[in-house]
C-alpha cells in the first residue's frame, strides 16, 4: 500500500513538473514576440535601419545597445553600430561602391588607425567609422542626418507645405 502512494505521488509530480515547465515556455514565447514587435529598430536585413539607400553586408550585426535613433517632422537620423568578421580594407571598399552604386557623393576620407568615410546626398549626410575592434571583429558606425524639408518647398515662414 505505501508502495502504491509513492507511485502516485512521483506520478503526480511528473505531470505538475511537465505543467510548469510548459506554461513556463509559453510564457516566455508570448513575451519575446511582443517585445520585438514594440522595438524601435527594426533588425538588420541589409539595410541601416529602414533607409533604403544605405546597403550593408550581411556579415555586419546591429548592435542595438550601441544605437540610437531620432524622428522629428523635419529631421530623422542617428547612431548605427555593427560588427561582424570583416577585414576593415574590404569593408571600406564595400560601403564606397555601395555608396557610389546609391548615388551617394564621396566628399572626405581619412585613415589612421580607424577609416573614416563622409558621403552627402541633397538633403543627405552619412559619415562612418570603420574601426578594427578586438576578436578578429570590425565594427561600422554610421551616422546619418536626413533633412527632411530640404526636399520639399517652404512657406515664407520656413515650414514644409504640400505634406
Amino acid at each position: 500500500m505505501k508502495n502504491m502512494y509513492g507511485c502516485r505521488l512521483v506520478f503526480i509530480l511528473m505531470i505538475l513538473a511537465t505543467l510548469v515547465l510548459t506554461s513556463g515556455c509559453a510564457n516566455t514565447i508570448g513575451k519575446t514576440q511582443i517585445s520585438s514587435d514594440e522595438s524601435a529598430l527594426p533588425p538588420v536585413s541589409g539595410f541601416a535601419d529602414d533607409i533604403q539607400d544605405i546597403v550593408l553586408p550581411t556579415d555586419m550585426e546591429w548592435q542595438r545597445d550601441k544605437s540610437m535613433t531620432i524622428k522629428t517632422e523635419s529631421f530623422r537620423g542617428g547612431v548605427w553600430y555593427y560588427t561582424g568578421r570583416v577585414e576593415v580594407v574590404s569593408l571600406k571598399d564595400f560601403m564606397t561602391n555601395s555608396m557610389k552604386d546609391n548615388k551617394w557623393k564621396l566628399v572626405g576620407e581619412a585613415t589612421s588607425k580607424d577609416v573614416m568615410l563622409a558621403f552627402v546626398k541633397p538633403n543627405k549626410t552619412c559619415m562612418m567609422v570603420i574601426a578594427d575592434e578586438a576578436f578578429g571583429k570590425t565594427s561600422l558606425t554610421l551616422y546619418v542626418t536626413i533633412d527632411k524639408t530640404a526636399a520639399t518647398p517652404l512657406n515664407p515662414f520656413g515650414e514644409a507645405v504640400g505634406q
